[in-house]
């Protein structure tokens, strides 16, 4: 794992928790700490031994979204500039949500603009009771562009509608209600509940886990039809044959741990 400044990786276990370490700026986002998610997505969802990797921020925010001092450069930017910029931040958030194992966002205190669109790239969140959320791009003349793929696909057009042009801040009880967060607890017990689910995840087959997520972007927003039921039974089929399959079933009926917890 490469060295990083605006990143720490604490590994316990199988769970790995990627640290954004700014919490002078609440964990504002410049161009070296998108970099930097970059490179610890690919090189954490490369590690087999990694089976759930966390996100969460240092100190009292999760993330402030974007750095006062990078919009101040970006201000001055050629159009050419701003889109080599946004380029970066867009393959950021896929490397996240194209990871191969469970993703988990851990939200305390502020998660705006870029923050929210984090929120939205893991496959899951769990929020403290003080989080807040939002897309306030338009106050500033812009829109949330690249988080846009991310957040609809978390919370719907409808919601996205009135929260990209309104800028309100989200508390965590209306995010869950949108469906941006899975899960809001007392800020004393998120670590526990995210280790509630991080034991959960890892105790599931890990190469099962990444063929859910290829199933569900294969099929989301597609109509049931012919083509579809045809894709599903195909994929159960090929699944069923792994060796991973066999032995989890074989474990089952044997009443013994599957080789993935060995």
């Amino acid at each position: 794992m490469a060295h990083f400044e605006t990143l720490e990786i604490e590994r316990s276990g199988r769970v790995a928790t990627i640290w954004m370490n700014r919490p002078a700026v609440f964990n504002a986002f410049d161009e070296q700490l998108i970099d930097e998610l970059s490179a610890a997505c690919r090189a954490l969802d490369a590690d087999r031994s990694v089976r759930v990797v966390v996100l969460a921020g240092r100190g009292r925010h999760f993330s402030a979204g974007a750095d006062l001092n990078w919009m101040r450069r970006a201000a001055g930017f050629s159009e050419a500039e701003n889109l080599a910029d946004a380029r970066r931040f867009a393959d950021m958030l896929r490397a996240l949500a194209g990871m191969g194992k469970p993703t988990i966002a851990r939200v305390q205190g502020a998660a705006l603009g870029g923050g929210t669109g984090l929120t939205a790239a893991c496959d899951m969140a769990i929020a403290a009771d003080d989080a807040q959320f939002s897309t306030s791009e338009v106050k500033f003349g812009i829109i949330p562009a690249v988080i846009s793929p991310f957040v609809l696909r978390a919370v719907g057009p409808r919601h996205a509608l009135r929260i990209f042009q309104s800028a309100e801040r989200i508390d965590a009880a209306r995010a869950l209600a949108m469906g941006l967060v899975g899960e809001v607890v007392p800020a004393a017990e998120l670590d526990a509940a995210i280790a509630r689910l991080t034991e959960q995840l890892v105790s599931c087959a890990p190469d099962a886990q990444k063929a859910a997520k290829d199933l569900i972007a294969a099929v989301d927003g597609r109509p049931i039809d012919d083509a579809v039921s045809e894709e599903t039974a195909q994929r159960i089929a090929r699944r069923r044959a792994t060796d991973e399959a066999r032995d989890g079933i074989a474990a089952f009926l044997d009443k013994r741990p599957p080789a993935w917890l060995a």
